[in-house]
């Protein structure tokens, strides 16, 4: 995984609790960045992480370097999930607890490149498997392309979810409050979901 210092870390439920706090403090952190902008408080990110702590379904994914928590990644059964999420797979017909949802995967920029993103998506999927789940999903923010704050460098991930098997859809959104950094209060954004089937068993690369 690019360092003998890392190590990757299970939880489900209950069992990431002691986690917490870095866990807190990892999503604060990376999405300050684009395209999320996020002026997150520690308060918050509790309280949003308890709905993992007490599914006992739920997948965190934790990546140390030594003590340091550098990247984490989420997952939970869509039923379990805030109801923003299940509204438009409810609205679409679909049966919630067919599909495991994706929170998100955090990588403090020290340890991007080394394939921790493909990994976060493998081991989620597993998890969907072992659940008997038919399909994940996870959901996206849409900035527009000419905000003043998007890097000159910047490069979506829309290509590297679609080489993982990922269809986005257009038709299938929600929308999310949270503070911008730089702004006073909350204004409402348009996050996008993607999804992709599950089969029982992962195909054989061929």
């Amino acid at each position: 995984m690019g360092s003998p210092e890392l190590s990757t870390h299970l939880l489900n439920g209950e069992g990431a609790r002691p986690y917490l706090d870095a866990l807190a403090r990892l999503r604060i952190a990376v999405f300050a960045e684009w395209p999320y902008l996020y002026d997150g408080s520690l308060q918050y990110e509790q309280d949003y992480l308890e709905q993992y702590l007490r599914e006992p379904r739920s997948l965190i994914v934790l990546v140390r370097d030594g003590e340091q928590a550098v990247a984490a990644s989420t997952a939970l059964p869509l039923e379990s999930a805030e109801t923003e999420m299940q509204a438009p797979w409810r609205n679409d017909g679909a049966v919630l607890d067919e599909i495991l949802y994706f929170g998100e995967s955090v990588v403090l920029p020290a340890y991007r490149g080394l394939g921790l993103g493909r990994r976060f998506f493998a081991l989620r999927e597993a998890h969907g498997r072992a659940l008997g789940r038919s399909r994940c999903t996870f959901c996206a923010v849409q900035r527009p392309a000419d905000h003043p704050a998007r890097p000159s460098d910047y490069v979506p991930n829309d290509a590297f979810w679609q080489r993982l098997g990922y269809r986005r859809r257009a038709d299938l959104h929600c929308t999310f409050p949270w503070v911008d950094i730089g702004d006073d209060q909350e204004s409402h954004k348009t996050l996008i979901f993607w999804e992709r089937p599950l089969e029982p068993t992962e195909p054989a690369p061929g």
